[in-house]
């Protein structure tokens, strides 16, 4: 057994030998630095709180608001839309600043800086907030005047069952819309300025 970060951990042996004396068999392990070095401490990830925290969720915001615009007043969908628009602004400033610390004080510094905050910022109007919300809005427009053409449930159960519709379609459309994106992207404006979808965009 070996301590470390505040509990016991089992060391493996680096090599075993079976002998046998008189009647007895058993082995002889030796505990080289090959057995020590399996126990590594993996280094922490640092937490992007705009991917990695609840934050990440006021992207959806405006999906949300277009699945619940048969029931509420238009001026509460598109303050959802006010909420994805800042989410989107403020991850763009993030990376920028993140941008801008990596390149140190080389040259180009502030070239990095603007294309990570360009890049982000397009990536995620187009993936988070206005493919999304069309999409979102289409359904459930398509779902409220089907339900009205093809059955005879009271308006506010179409309403409500459109509103079901539209949140279930959420997590459905994200990585395609997602990936879309990055191709229509890697195939038109980061053509300009070189960068590449590998660093990962999803909300």
């Amino acid at each position: 057994m070996f301590y470390k970060g505040g509990a016991f951990q089992e060391i493996q042996p680096h090599s075993c030998v079976k002998v046998q004396l008189h009647n007895t068999q058993g082995e002889i392990c030796t505990w080289g630095r090959g057995s020590m070095d399996q126990i590594q401490e993996k280094p922490k990830k640092e937490v992007d709180i705009y991917r990695d925290t609840w934050i990440r969720y006021l992207g959806y915001a405006n999906e949300v608001g277009e699945a619940f615009r048969a029931l509420v007043p238009v001026s509460a969908v598109w303050a959802t839309y006010a909420v994805a628009t800042v989410y989107v602004s403020a991850d763009a400033v993030d990376k920028g600043k993140k941008a801008a610390l990596e390149h140190g004080d080389n040259p180009g510094k502030m070239t990095k800086m603007a294309v990570a905050v360009v890049d982000t910022f397009v990536w995620q109007a187009l993936a988070s907030v206005a493919i999304p919300g069309f999409t979102i809005n289409r359904v459930c427009a398509a779902s409220l005047y089907i339900l009205g053409r093809t059955t005879r449930l009271p308006l506010s159960v179409r309403k409500w069952t459109t509103t079901a519709i539209g949140l279930s379609t959420i997590p459905f459309i994200i990585h395609p819309i997602d990936r879309g994106v990055d191709l229509l992207l890697d195939s038109s404006l980061r053509k300009v300025y070189g960068h590449s979808a590998g660093e990962g965009h999803n909300k």
